[in-house]
C-alpha cells in the first residue's frame, strides 16, 4: 500500500508559478513510479507528467511541455511538480498518483497505470 499527501496548489495570474508536492509512504520509494495527472470541470482526467521509479525517466503531455517540470527527491519520498509560464486552461484539479514498479526507466502516462492516488489540490490561473 502506498498513501500520497498532496500539498500546493492555489491562485495565480497567468504567466506565474506553482510548485505541487506529493508524499508518498507505505512502500520504498525508489521502487515507486510516479505520475501527476488533472481534471477540469466536465473533462476527463488527462495526463500532464510522469516519471519512472527512479525519476531517470520522464513524459510530459504536449500541452505542458516546457512549462512543466517534474523531479522527485527519493531521500524525503516526495515528488515535484514545478508549474510555470501558467496559462487559464491549466486550471483543473491536480492529482499525483503512484504505482509499485519493478522495471526501471518505465513511466506510465495512463490512469490506469497507477494502483494509488493522492486527495487532489485545486490549481486556478486568473486571465
Amino acid at each position: 500500500q502506498v498513501q500520497l499527501v498532496e500539498s500546493g496548489g492555489g491562485l495565480v495570474q497567468a504567466g506565474g508559478s506553482l510548485r505541487l508536492s506529493c508524499t508518498a509512504s507505505g512502500y520504498t520509494f525508489s521502487y515507486v513510479a510516479m505520475g501527476w495527472f488533472r481534471q477540469a470541470p466536465g473533462k476527463e482526467r488527462e495526463f500532464v507528467a510522469a516519471s519512472s521509479r527512479g525519476g531517470d525517466s520522464t513524459s510530459y503531455a504536449d500541452s505542458v511541455k516546457g512549462r512543466f517540470t517534474i523531479s522527485r527527491d527519493n531521500a524525503k519520498n516526495t515528488e515535484t511538480l514545478q508549474m510555470n509560464s501558467l496559462k487559464p486552461e491549466d486550471t483543473a484539479v491536480y492529482y499525483c498518483a503512484a504505482t509499485i514498479s519493478y522495471y526501471s526507466g518505465q513511466y506510465y502516462s495512463s490512469p490506469r497505470g497507477y494502483d494509488y492516488w493522492g486527495q487532489g489540490t485545486q490549481v486556478t490561473v486568473s486571465s
